[in-house]
């Protein structure tokens, strides 16, 4: 059977999922007036040297003013020393030790989800992989039932008006790309500032207040800071679980072996996860800034230009990946960029893990038999920057 890439004919342009290496590490994308970077030493290089290669990439697209509003605290947009001081805010309130205490709560969840299917069909992602990461992060920030599919649906707004950034000026299409995007933002995030100003009021026992309260060397985060932190949380969290989730359903459909030596031995799950984040990956590429004249890989790069790292093609290096294009559930090791790397590797990626982990090992002790139908294709997020479904239609029988 052939893979899931050529099966379902996922990302068309992305020729590096498909078994062809890139000609160079580094090359000029005339189209969108950026460097494409593919190669995974490359990669890493980029995203170790933040003073180098900036992460505020919002202000080469938006008003710098407009950057600031949409921007300030969302830790994908910072660069040191700003960036250390919100990382250390944050991270004294959503810590490895929380992630741990929600595996119960996050196989209870699973249960209550997957209890909705009665017949022999399901779409996976609209019974759980969507649902699943919104609940654990509305929880964790004390958000009402009531309000979860709203916050969805800003996220999903968000997420569809995406498409390939350009550099080049008086594109249409991306203006109304970024002007769509964010419109879901500030109605989210004038949700959450009434939710900051109501804990402020009435101090409890979640994220959000401890979000709040958080102190480092006598400084707190800002409400604009909170509020952008949180639209991260919610867009990040609920988006990466879901795609990853999908993605390794979709990988072990594919590939029946692989399936059943999973299924055989649950060792395998956590690096199943971890392939899946390497073959297909949830965040395909992100962007840096260079802030001086380079050289990466032989090439000169100028200072101000925009660099697309491809951490889907750094995934499929063969210079650091023995058979690329195998799919590997047992890969060791395995030193993907799934999460990123650096002072950006995702602050979410324990959570992420953690949630796929519980959830696909109860997907496989209730199904013995999950399979893709020909006959009611999935469907794919449409951004270049993401892999990952919109929809995944399974059944259960032959």
């Amino acid at each position: 059977m052939t893979g899931p890439v050529d099966q379902w004919d996922i990302h068309p342009k992305h020729f590096w999922l498909r078994g062809k290496q890139p000609p160079r590490p580094i090359e000029y994308d005339e189209e969108v007036g950026m460097w494409n970077v593919y190669g995974h030493p490359e990669s890493l290089e980029i995203l170790a040297d933040p003073g180098t290669y900036s992460s505020a990439v919002a202000t080469r697209f938006v008003p710098p003013e407009q950057a600031k509003a949409a921007f300030d605290g969302n830790l994908t947009q910072v660069d040191p020393p700003d960036h250390k001081k919100l990382r250390k805010l944050v991270s004294r309130t959503f810590t490895l030790k929380m992630v741990a205490g929600l595996e119960t709560r996050i196989a209870e969840l699973t249960h209550e989800l997957l209890d909705q299917v009665t017949g022999d069909s399901f779409d996976l992602a609209d019974v759980l992989g969507y649902p699943l990461p919104v609940i654990v992060i509305c929880d964790m920030l004390g958000i009402p039932n009531s309000d979860r599919d709203l916050l969805k649906g800003w996220a999903d707004e968000s997420l569809a008006a995406r498409g390939q950034l350009t550099t080049h000026e008086g594109d249409s299409g991306q203006q109304q790309s970024l002007e769509d995007q964010a419109e879901s933002a500030m109605e989210m995030g004038f949700y959450f500032l009434e939710q900051v100003a109501e804990r402020r009021a009435r101090p409890r026992e979640d994220l959000l207040t401890k979000l709040i309260e958080s102190e480092v060397d006598g400084e707190r985060l800002t409400d604009r800071q909170i509020v952008n932190f949180t639209n991260l949380l919610i867009f990040a969290g609920h988006i990466t679980t879901t795609m990853l989730l999908g993605n390794t359903v979709l990988c072990l459909d594919a590939f029946p072996e692989a399936d059943a030596r999973v299924r055989k031995d649950r060792d395998l799950v956590p690096t199943v996860i971890e392939e899946s984040l390497r073959y297909l990956s949830p965040l395909a590429a992100g962007y840096r800034i260079t802030t001086k004249d380079v050289e990466i890989a032989g090439q000169k790069v100028p200072e101000g230009q925009v660099l697309e790292v491809w951490f889907s093609a750094a995934n499929r290096d063969e210079r650091v990946f023995a058979d690329p294009q195998l799919f590997d559930p047992a890969r060791d090791p395995n030193p993907h960029l799934g999460f990123g790397r650096g002072i950006h590797f995702c602050l979410g990626a324990p959570l992420a893990r953690l949630e796929g982990r519980v959830a696909l090992n109860i997907l496989l002790d209730r199904f013995p038999r999950l399979r893709t139908d020909p006959a009611d294709r999935p469907t794919f997020l449409t951004p270049p920057d993401f892999t990952g479904v919109w929809t995944l239609p399974l059944r259960t029988t032959s």
